[in-house]
């Protein structure tokens, strides 16, 4: 990605939103990078590792960079999906390389393995991980941490968590994974949106022990000062490539799911995860757009090059998103119903599980309701007894009300 598409795509995502009022607390909220003074004396004298992305920052300045001019001894960072500086493609394997601003060496984590390996720990005393991540089962984030947690817990190594508000945490929804659709976006037995920081996820893994081995990862974590849940931080850096803006966050939990059907949901434009569409709804719907290759981002979306009609997300009302706290399924239900071939309606053939709805959403009678014609107060209620016991379950690993 160049310097000059980046700087766009930060003053488009920091653009204000045109409808629907979300007061954003970003000058109240300290997350736990910026609290410097809590940190610094656990790093003295010490050989630092790094999990990090773009998003990691401490004012205008990326977490390495800044530690590393305090005199931090930074021997090594491990870059998750989209790489260290988040420029890769969804799914897109990631190679080792040398930071070409610290020349601090970077070890992928996103391509031959997912995880540390003893050798690479060799030379570490402590790990810190710093990772925005907005508050979903399918967003790959929590999968890195969970890896990461069980390294540092097989060879004895500390993990400092540097946490970030959630920006989908004011909300808990969606079906309970079920185990059997475990896969690269979905390992966990919990809900879409999670509501959940890094540091309560973290302790989460922790205390229900999901990852291998006997030992227990040694944790510390730096808290958000000034942070509840049903507070609201605008993310200063894209999380990833394309949820470029802050509407795409707060619709990702919801449009994420057309991942698994045959239609396009924004891949290929300048406003991924706000818009839904397919040639053949042509005549049922008036609003169109163009998929097409953006290197970096998408270069093969689903219909590259033909025009795909269908909704426009941009300017749903936020505001009514936030106060009903619910996944919106009415979008994929009307699509359904007004797509012209139904038996394709479904079918989507991409690599490994990701356009697999069964896999997205994280059970297969999500699919068949929708093809039953359930609503969506029926597809609801059966998600929560399952809902019910992981809100119990929850309450364990809170940090914040």
């Amino acid at each position: 990605m160049n310097k000059y598409l980046l700087v766009l795509l930060i003053c488009c995502f920091m653009h204000g939103l045109t409808h629907g009022q979300i007061k954003y607390m970003n000058d109240h909220i300290k997350t736990g990078a910026e609290q410097t003074e809590k940190y610094l004396p656990l790093l003295k004298n010490k050989r630092v590792a790094i999990v990090a992305n773009q998003t990691a920052i401490i004012g205008k300045s990326h977490l390495v960079d800044s530690l590393q001019k305090r005199g931090v001894q930074i021997v090594k960072v491990f870059g998750p999906e989209h790489g260290f500086r988040g420029n890769a493609s969804n799914g897109t394997e990631v190679g080792d390389e040398v930071d070409k601003v610290t020349g601090i060496p970077i070890i992928s984590l996103y391509g031959s393995k997912r995880k540390p390996s003893q050798k690479d720990l060799a030379d570490v005393d402590i790990l810190i991980f710093d990772i925005q991540d907005v508050g979903c089962r399918f967003y790959t984030n929590i999968n890195t941490l969970r890896d990461v947690m069980e390294a540092c817990a097989e060879y004895g190594k500390e993990m400092l968590i540097l946490d970030r508000p959630n920006p989908n945490g004011y909300f808990i929804d969606g079906p309970i994974l079920d185990m059997k659709y475990s896969s690269g976006i979905g390992q966990f037995p919990i809900p879409i949106t999670h509501g959940l920081t890094v540091g309560e996820f973290a302790q989460m893994v922790n205390g229900e022990r999901w990852y291998k081995g006997a030992n227990r990862c040694k944790l510390q974590i730096i808290k958000n000062a000034n942070y509840t849940h049903d507070m609201f931080y605008r993310l200063p850096v894209p999380p990833s490539p394309n949820l470029n803006t802050p509407e795409s966050i707060l619709l990702y939990p919801s449009t994420c799911l057309f991942e698994g059907v045959a239609l396009n949901h924004g891949r290929g434009t300048d406003y991924p995860f706000t818009r839904v569409g397919g040639p053949m709804l042509k005549g049922i719907y008036t609003f169109s757009y163009v998929p097409r290759s953006i290197p970096g981002k998408s270069e093969r979306p689903l219909f590259k090059g033909e025009t795909c009609y269908g909704m426009d997300l941009r300017y749903y009302p936020l505001d009514k998103l936030v106060k009903e706290k619910k996944i919106n399924l009415t979008w994929m239900i009307e699509l359904y119903k007004n797509h012209p071939d139904k038996d394709k309606f479904f079918d989507r053939t991409l690599s490994d599980q990701i356009g697999n709805i069964d896999f997205l959403a994280g059970v297969a009678e999500f699919k068949e309701q929708i093809k039953q014609g359930l609503t969506e107060a029926q597809i609801r209620k059966s998600w929560e007894p399952g809902l019910e016991k992981y809100k119990i379950m929850r309450k364990k690993y809170l940090l914040y009300p």
